[in-house]
């Protein structure tokens, strides 16, 4: 019987924990779903009133990058970072959009209502990590967007999500 990462045994009656824990991005089910989430999710983006006009110019590897970004973050191999870009190139992006707690409570509804449609884990320690981290983005991105220049060194890491770590992400 599962009990979250760990297993209860009805015959010892003890719990193994031996057993390796996933992580956040293996649990969601690895690549082709945060980039299914991120198609889905912003092409209700760019049909909401709120956030099309920030969105309507992206690139066209926009969805791509942010499905990467999201999945390193998680766990998940080191596509963005070694390829697309680094955390302070995503700070970079924010800079001077002037973006509004409106807009961010709009992206994380968008997000979660995504990620329901897609049936992402939703068992509470998943959603849990995963808010966690929307949250904490969210505002690093608000904050950011009503900046003239990036505050954050060039050598910025990329934030590394967990289940449960005290303190938020870890960085490394």
């Amino acid at each position: 019987m599962a009990i979250g990462f760990l297993e209860y045994s009805l015959i010892s009656g003890k719990v193994n924990t031996m057993k390796a824990i996933p992580t956040l991005y293996d649990w969601a089910g690895g690549m082709p779903v945060f980039e299914n989430l991120m198609m889905r999710f912003y092409d209700k983006v760019l049909l909401d009133p709120l956030l099309e006009p920030v969105f309507k110019h992206m690139s066209a590897n926009h969805r791509l990058q942010v499905a990467h970004f999201f999945a390193e973050v998680f766990g998940g191999p080191a596509f963005y970072s070694t390829s697309e870009g680094s955390h302070f190139k995503m700070i970079q992006h924010h800079i001077g959009k002037h973006l509004t707690e409106a807009h961010r409570k709009q992206w994380i509804l968008l997000l979660i209502e995504t990620a329901d449609e897609l049936e992402l884990p939703d068992d509470p320690e998943f959603r849990s990590a995963f808010m966690a981290y929307v949250e904490w983005g969210t505002r690093l991105a608000l904050i950011n967007s009503n900046l003239d220049e990036v505050q954050a060194a060039e050598d910025e890491p990329m934030p590394k999500w967990g289940w449960g770590v005290p303190g938020g992400p870890y960085l490394g």
